[in-house]
């Protein structure tokens, strides 16, 4: 039987059930001890998951500078789109380093940001965090087009292979995509009220491996330009 896991992914996958499985433990019999120790603000998982952000930025970089002068302009493109997308979320995630340094927020932040921190995803529209907006509903939009719709696409259509390759859109496996279900469904059984930022780790670790091993993996290899 062909092995189908990479000894990375194997490891990767590892370390991500032992994380959403202790943090399920936690949740179910101590839910306080989850909210204020494991998943808390600066806490291992949200830093988790900053870290697999920015290993992504840094991975992106890495085919871009590498693959530069071999590569056409919108594989360059979209490659760049994902370096400053990914360098956004892990900043965002930590707050731009603002406990870090202790960097006090500005008046606009203080009165406008759930938690008073300079970041955009904790900002407060009307009576609505935009995380809440963006998270809990386009983001739950983009994932399942991503995880689902996009790799049958992929492997029906042409037309679809060829967009996805020019822009140097990684397809997902479909392990990966089971991956984030099953996660999906432990992360919903955690009654603690921060159980979402275990998630978020998981779509940080889940979209490194992506990233690091997609379907189409010929497009992060070095090939002269037609």
């Amino acid at each position: 039987m062909m092995n189908i896991f990479t000894k990375f992914e194997k490891i990767g996958y590892g370390i991500l059930a032992v994380i959403v499985l202790i943090g399920l433990y936690l949740g179910l019999s101590d839910d306080i001890y989850f909210d204020v120790n494991y998943a808390q603000e600066d806490g291992p998982v949200e830093w988790g998951t900053a870290i697999m952000l920015f290993a992504i930025f840094v991975l992106s970089l890495y085919h871009l500078i590498r693959l530069w002068t071999t590569k056409k302009i919108f594989w360059k493109l979209g490659t760049f789109l994902f370096v400053v997308l990914f360098l956004f979320a892990a900043g965002e995630e930590i707050s731009w380093g603002q406990r870090i340094f202790g960097v006090e927020s500005s008046e606009f932040f203080i009165e406008n940001n759930a938690q008073g921190e300079t970041n955009l995803h904790n900002l407060v529209v009307g009576e609505k965090k935009i995380n809440k907006i963006i998270f809990s509903q386009l983001l739950f939009l983009v994932m399942f087009l991503y995880l689902i719709i996009t790799p049958i696409l992929f492997r029906k259509f042409n037309w679809f292979k060829d967009l996805a390759n020019t822009f140097a859109v990684p397809i997902v496996k479909w392990h990966h995509t089971i991956a984030f279900l099953v996660t999906t469904i432990f992360v919903a059984l955690n009654p603690a009220s921060r159980k979402w930022e275990v998630y978020e780790l998981a779509f940080g670790a889940i979209f490194f491996l992506i990233f690091l091993g997609p379907l189409n993996k010929e497009i992060f290899e070095k090939k002269q330009p037609e």
